[in-house]
Parts: structure tokens; sequence; C-alpha cells
């Protein structure tokens, strides 16, 4: 309805990106949003994010402060706050989101995480994700196979990212380089002793992926675990995996189990690497929607 002009989209007076995939699971979405927050800051930008809140329960809009917890406004929220203390209101109408987030934050652009697929909220640039190594599945769209829209929905985006390779021609390359594992009780611990066994968890899209380059890094792996996404944990369940040895999580499952976190208890910390030529198109692109939208109305 929205492409055949029956519903029309809310306009913001604002650049507004959006971050998302066709795909079912994950692709990397978080990463790029914190890339993005950064590489936008070092320009001079104010940016703010608007997010779902997958996996719990919001009504309407919640600004997410600092410090919030994954239960109240969603995993990934906490993640991108705890990383970038950056303005971000969760809701499930992205519109509602975006206006409350213009009302009480100062932003120049706004960042959807996720919501390619969210036609009501008008947008002036998408960035498509994509996972390098499980790429488009069998191409049938859901339930059938993984794809939220056809892959002709990829000739309307701006940027098709390929996150983890190898990359096709006219997508654009991004790596995730790990850090240092770090303590979820005490981040500034010493560093971890590679030598000794861990037990690995995920609750992401893509569990092997995390077991996989834990695995590439050294570390060794006496059991892996997946969850599914973005599925809340216990003190109980997550105690009876770390009874002999240390345990191992994304950053992502980590902001879920501050309150109860154990000692040997580490999460991996994750950055996205682009290219200077996406950050050069990006910020282009970004550059002629700002001076188009000077003066714009707001909504239609």
């Amino acid at each position: 309805m929205f492409r055949l002009g029956i519903q029309s989209a809310e306009v913001l007076p604002v650049p507004v990106i959006v971050v998302g995939n066709i795909t079912a699971g994950g692709s990397g979405k978080t990463p790029t949003v914190i890339y993005l927050i950064e590489l936008l800051r070092r320009q001079g930008y104010n940016p703010g994010v608007i997010s779902r809140g997958y996996g719990v329960d919001i009504k309407g809009c919640v600004l997410v402060s600092s410090g919030a917890k994954a239960c109240d406004v969603g995993d990934e929220p906490a993640m991108i706050m705890a990383r970038t203390q950056v303005p971000m209101v969760v809701g499930p109408r992205r519109v509602d989101a975006a206006n409350m987030l213009l009302a009480q934050s100062n932003v120049d652009v706004i960042i959807s995480d996720d919501g390619l697929q969210h036609y009501a909220l008008a947008r002036d640039i998408e960035i498509a994700l994509l996972d390098g190594q499980r790429r488009y599945g069998n191409q049938c769209l859901l339930p059938a196979g993984p794809l939220r829209e056809g892959l002709w929905r990829l000739d309307s985006v701006d940027f098709v990212i390929n996150n983890g390779g190898p990359a096709y021609p006219n997508e654009i390359l991004m790596s995730l380089i790990p850090a240092l594992l770090v303590n979820l009780n005490n981040p500034l611990s010493e560093m971890f002793n590679i030598d000794n066994p861990i037990v690995a968890m995920a609750a992401i899209g893509n569990p092997q992926r995390f077991f996989n380059t834990l695995s590439q890094l050294g570390y060794q792996l006496a059991n892996t675990v997946e969850f599914t996404d973005h599925q809340a944990f216990s003190a109980s369940e997550l105690n009876s995996l770390s009874k002999v040895h240390p345990l191992v999580m994304t950053e992502k499952d980590a902001v879920k189990c501050r309150d109860f976190a154990q000692s040997h208890w580490w999460y991996l910390p994750v950055n996205a690497k682009l290219t200077p030529e996406f950050d050069q198109a990006l910020l282009s692109r970004l550059q002629q929607v700002a001076q188009t939208k000077k003066g714009l109305s707001y909504g239609i």
C-alpha cells in the first residue's frame, strides 16, 4: 500500500538512516549502528537512535537512559547505550519513537536500528546487512525460507553491507574485529588466561559465527550452548553452565546478565570495520540529504 501511494510515510525534518536486512536472524546490525554513531560524531553530527526493543513489552515509547536494563528496553538498545551513550528511544512504532527523540534531544540525524520493512517512517538512506556466510539461504520468502522481502528489494537500497564476506559485486565488505575478553563484574580486570578452557554461549541470530570466532582466536571451547535470539536468562541456568569453566558470551548477551554476573563470566566485544570508500559515500549522501532538508516543513 505504501508503494501504491494508498498510505503515506511520515517525513522527518532530519535525515533518517535505516540499518536493516531482508533476512530473518542476525546479520550484524548492532555493530553497524555503533560504527555509524562513531563515524557521524567524528564528522560533527549529533546522531540519535530509534529501535523496536525486541524481546520486551514496551507500551508506547521509552527514552533509553544511561544504564538502562535489557529487560526494560531490549538487549540491543541496552548494548548500544552502554557503548555510546547516544540519545535513543525505543518503541514498536518507529514514527512515534522518532518524534519523541526529536522532542527530547538535539539530534540532527536519526539512525533506525532495524526497520527496513517499517514503511510508515520515510527514510533517506537505506543500508541492508547480510550474513556473508549464510547469505540468502534458499532465497524463498518466510516461512519457506529466510527472506522478509524478495531479492528485488536490494535494488532500491543505498548500500548492501556483507558481514564476513566474501563480498559480491556491489556489496561492501564489513569485518567484525574482536577485542580482548572483558570481565562482566570488573571491566578493568587482568587479561583472561587463554589457556583456560571455556564454555561459550550465545543468544544471537548466528551463534556458530561467535563460536567460530572464539576458536580462531585460540580459545579452547569445552562446550558451546545456543539460545534463541533475544532470549532472557536466569542466574540459575547460567550458573549451571559455568560450574567448572569460565563462561564467555557475546556483548549483547552480557547486558542481560549484569545484575547477577559471576566473577568468572566474560564477554567478547567486537567492532565493525568498513571501508574508507563506504565512509566517504555515506557522508556525501548524508550531506546532500541534510542540505535538501533545510527548511523542509515537518511531515507530509
